[in-house]
């Protein structure tokens, strides 16, 4: 699986970092970035409960 954040539609609610820190930082202005080019199978569940539970809808999985 990939996952994508959306730089322009991220506000830094930070949401995904907490559901998925092995995946999910915040760059130094406090958004979020994407740690990983493919997501591990451990965490997919957690990533696409990120994808669900992001206020902005920045995320994406495939």
């Amino acid at each position: 699986m990939k996952v994508t954040v959306d730089a322009d539609g991220c506000c830094g609610h930070s949401t995904c970092c907490t559901l998925c820190p092995e995946v999910f930082t915040l760059s130094e202005d406090g958004y979020a970035v994407v740690e990983v080019d493919e997501v591990p199978a451990e965490f997919e569940k957690a990533v696409l409960e990120a994808v669900a539970n992001c206020p902005e809808r920045a995320i994406t999985a495939s």
